[in-house]
């Protein structure tokens, strides 16, 4: 089976999950520069069911890695979480989005430059965009930073490629390498604290 067409059927089968699992959860999408990075911290919050790395915001119609890297297509590296609002809440999604994302860097995050690198929130109605905006001017008032994120209203996310899901579980020695070697860790540490 090709990668493109086993994408395009996992999408059409969580669209086709039934209206009561879909009353109890809700989606967010946001670009935090690598993708790989972004699955953890929102896995690791009591009431997300799953995560999915992707590519979201561009024009290309069921976008490949190598399309994405290669640039012009517009989409961004990005994570779909997927989660229960009566367990955890937009507004802490938002809050664990940019402890993990420089928001200083418009060009993309850490040593990962980019217009598929750039950090961004894609809302999905009026309160998401609202949540998002409060909390992006908040930041720049209370830190006094220029914030370069955007916020973008949400489009069609495709699900990347099989073997970038979850890769930091299936690679834990790469990912570590690449991660301490990309200086996110360090660098969110100067931004946040710890």
């Amino acid at each position: 089976m090709n990668s493109r067409f086993s994408r395009f059927l996992a999408l059409l089968l969580t669209a086709l999950l039934t209206p009561a699992l879909h009353a109890q959860r809700a989606t967010a999408i946001f670009a935090g520069g690598c993708f790989w990075c972004m699955e953890p911290p929102f896995e690791k919050l009591k009431g997300v069911v799953s995560v999915h790395s992707g590519y979201t915001g561009g024009v290309t119609k069921n976008p490949t890695y190598e399309e994405v890297s290669a640039g012009g297509t517009g989409h961004y590296e990005a994570v779909l979480v997927t989660y229960d609002p009566r367990q955890v809440s937009y507004a802490t999604l938002l809050d664990v989005f940019w402890r993990n994302v420089d928001p200083l860097d418009g060009n993309g995050q850490f040593c990962d430059k980019g217009d598929q690198y750039r950090a961004a929130i894609f809302y999905g109605n009026a309160a998401e965009r609202q949540l998002a905006e409060q909390t992006k001017a908040k930041i720049a008032r209370t830190k006094r930073w220029n914030v370069a994120t955007g916020i973008l209203p949400r489009g069609l996310f495709y699900l990347a490629e099989g073997y970038h899901q979850d890769y930091y579980k299936k690679n834990p020695v790469r990912y570590k390498f690449y991660r301490f070697n990309c200086g996110r860790d360090h660098r969110l540490e100067q931004l946040w604290g710890k």
